[in-house]
């Protein structure tokens, strides 16, 4: 287990910054698939008492985070194959509707932020830690997105951009998808920016079946047949 420490937040319930602490060492990779998680040894690790432990992890285990089996206990939930094709496969539908009513709703303030997004990417690709990039990459799918106008949608999308999180972070630590990212979001940018839904849909699948292509080679998956 890696030093992890509490992310305090002066506006969050101590058991609030427990889960969100353990949630984010998982999305991270600090606590890797298949690491026990023992409330005695990660109260002691946080300076906290077991019991916001305990609620954090039944949170993380209803997430699908943590799976709790006989004998072992509380454990960092494997990363497979399978889970991130099912993903994949709902993340393909919902991206494509995004991308539709963006097309026909975005606004041109939102295409300029969109824009300036695109061309900061660029602008600093080369001097950016992965974190910034991951950030400026959330970013840029927040403003299409909104764009949508569609609530549930936009929550669908949300919940899961949480459930590819692991996923994507392997994806975000190779530097060499870096430039292709950037050019895959000016591809999607300029297909708004024309008001081309095929091409924009397109584009945003293309981006998915890259992402999908470079994490499976990464992690030894066996790539779907959407590649």
């Amino acid at each position: 287990m890696k030093d992890i420490s509490l992310k305090m937040d002066e506006y969050l319930p101590l058991r609030d910054v427990v889960f969100n602490t353990l949630r984010n060492a998982i999305m991270t990779g600090e606590l890797p698939p298949g690491e026990r998680l023992m409330e005695i040894k990660l109260a002691d690790k946080l300076g906290v008492s077991r019991t916001p432990i305990r609620e954090a992890i039944r949170k993380l285990e209803l997430e699908g985070l943590v799976v709790n089996t006989p004998r072992k206990g509380a454990q960092v939930a494997g990363i497979s194959a399978e889970d991130l094709r099912d993903v994949l496969e709902v993340r393909r539908s919902l991206e494509a509707l995004a991308i539709t009513l963006a097309c026909e709703k975005m606004t041109d303030e939102a295409l300029d932020e969109l824009y300036e997004n695109v061309t900061e990417f660029k602008k600093h690709i080369d001097t950016k830690a992965a974190s910034d990039i991951a950030s400026m990459d959330v970013g840029f799918h927040d403003i299409i997105y909104k764009s949508t106008g569609n609530n549930r949608l936009i929550q669908l999308l949300y919940n899961i951009r949480e459930q590819m999180y692991r996923y994507r972070y392997e994806y975000i630590k190779n530097k060499e998808s870096w430039h292709r990212l950037a050019d895959e979001h000016m591809a999607i940018y300029e297909s708004i920016k024309k008001r081309d839904v095929d091409a924009a849909r397109s584009a945003i699948l293309t981006h998915i079946d890259n992402q999908e292509k470079n994490i499976c080679e990464k992690m030894g998956f066996t790539i779907s047949k959407h590649i």
